[in-house]
């Protein structure tokens, strides 16, 4: 801890007072009476991190995240509750009930609230519990009737989790053996494309799709999101006879109608963009912060300035990081990247794959925001950290403790060599994540075999030469070796290098 204290100290970034678990769950509890459920979710979150052994906070924040809809955590931390922390907590059973009703898994709440009215008949969500039981209109006869939708559910939204999260690998092996299990069903073949998409490897992306529109032709969650795939790849001609496929299609359900509206935000055509997404409110539609992001932005584009502004104070309060990216702002939307994404970087930080977490204390150094990022509640303790790790961040806060703890500069050179890529591909997109994922990877591989990471220049060359054959982009060697002012030959060599670390 002491040598924790001393970086914090040393860059100013926490007072030396530390608020205790108790703190946070009393701020937590107050935030939840005042209906802030965002904040409320901020401070349980930052004391169960401090006290991750106590039920009731634990139980709290699952009532939070229930409030939520966000359902996969909440019974992630009622189950824990009941497994490990206090099973004399019964309650917990009707929560996780209550949470698959509303996920439609109605096997599982069946089989919870039947536990919750069995060990405890006389508790305090008794008459809830009864009630429960009657809408899901099931008997113990059909306790099987569900178990395959369930699964399917349960792993979709898992995989979902992991995506919004950043671990696409993780992602993309359970989508894998979804697709293999269920080869009808079709979202995850969605999902499969876009963990694809986001690592960068835009051949598999587009082999997914490819699958799936042969098996399923009309699927439109597909076709848009191969809009998009080729809106990104630049390859203009396929996407222009793309979208006069799309222009034609008048889909009924709302949901269609959404994700047709951002495609076509998503890819510059605001005024397609303008007509479905404005068309939504007819029908009461109240949706995300997704939503109300490409409303404002198809109608501030389209000449529609009040509506866009109203959608964009609706975003605020849903998504506060949002602030000051307006698109009236004289900074171009474009200039917008993962650098200033503040929840975002906090769940890289936390990710179970360690360049993850490396390349999240990278977006750490290069954003704006970053004091707010490591003030905020949901950043985790150094003592968290692994060496590696804490080193990096004191080179990330401009320590003195990096000399002491990297005295051959090694993990100084691997972050130049991030810093060199960053200045030919930012601000940092979905698509270049790949490759500073790619890159951290290597740096790990590089570092267990004693690479000093010397020739920083044509370790970045050799890593975006890679990269691109890794998506199967054609790129010269020479214009990659010039753009790092390095040797066809030496870029070659390096390659090499890398592609031993990868076996």
């Amino acid at each position: 801890m002491a040598k924790d204290s001393k970086i914090k100290q040393e860059n100013g970034v926490v007072l030396s007072f530390i608020p205790t678990g108790d703190y946070y769950f009393n701020k937590g509890i107050n935030a939840f009476h005042r209906h802030d459920l965002t904040g409320a979710k901020k401070y349980l979150e930052r004391a169960i991190q401090l006290e991750p052994y106590e039920p009731m906070i634990a139980c709290q924040l699952g009532l939070v995240y229930m409030q939520l809809e966000q359902y996969q955590e909440s019974n992630d931390l009622f189950k824990q509750i009941i497994d490990e922390l206090d099973p004399s907590m019964t309650e917990c059973y009707y929560f996780l009930a209550n949470n698959y009703a509303e996920l439609g898994l109605f096997n599982e709440a069946h089989k919870h609230v039947k536990t919750y009215l069995e060990t405890d008949p006389y508790g305090e969500f008794i008459e809830d519990a009864e009630d429960l039981l009657f809408i899901i209109g099931a008997d113990e006869e059909e306790d099987n009737a569900f178990p395959i939708k369930d699964e399917l559910i349960l792993k979709q939204d898992q995989a979902r989790q992991l995506l919004e999260s950043g671990n696409f690998d993780k992602a993309i092996e359970i989508l894998k053996s979804l697709i293999a299990e269920f080869p009808d069903f079709w979202s995850a073949y969605n999902n499969l494309a876009l963990g694809y998409f986001y690592l960068g490897d835009m051949e598999n992306a587009a082999n997914v799709l490819e699958d799936l529109l042969v098996k399923n032709p009309g699927n439109l969650h597909g076709i848009c999101n191969l809009a998009v795939f080729l809106y990104h790849q630049r390859r203009d001609e396929e996407l222009e006879v793309l979208i006069e496929g799309l222009e034609k299609v008048q889909p009924i359900l709302i949901e269609h109608k959404y994700k047709l509206g951002a495609t076509f935000a998503l890819i510059g055509r605001y005024q397609q963009a303008y007509i479905w997404l404005n068309n939504l409110k007819k029908f009461g539609f109240e949706g995300d912060s997704s939503y109300y992001y490409w409303l404002a932005q198809s109608a501030y584009h389209t000449g529609h300035e009040q509506t866009a502004k109203n959608a964009w104070k609706q975003l605020i309060e849903l998504n506060p990081e949002k602030e000051g990216l307006e698109p009236w702002n004289e900074k171009p939307l474009n200039d917008a990247g993962f650098e200033d994404h503040v929840t975002s970087t906090l769940k890289k930080l936390r990710s179970d794959y360690m360049e993850e977490r490396l390349f999240g204390i990278f977006i750490l150094s290069k954003s704006r925001r970053k004091d707010e990022m490591i003030s905020h509640p949901e950043f985790k303790s150094l003592d968290e950290f692994s060496m590696t790790e804490k080193v990096y961040l004191a080179n990330v806060l401009d320590s003195d403790l990096t000399n002491q703890f990297d005295p051959d500069g090694v993990i100084s050179r691997g972050h130049n060599v991030a810093n060199i890529l960053y200045e030919n591909h930012h601000p940092i997109s979905a698509m270049s994540s790949g490759l500073f994922l790619m890159w951290f990877s290597i740096f790990l591989e590089g570092m267990k075999k004693g690479q000093e990471f010397s020739n920083q220049q044509a370790f970045a060359a050799a890593t975006e030469y890679l990269w691109y054959k890794l998506k199967h982009e054609k790129k010269p060697q020479n214009e990659v070796a010039k753009r790092y002012q390095v040797s066809s030959s030496t870029l070659q060599k390096y390659a090499k290098i890398i592609l031993e670390y990868c076996q």
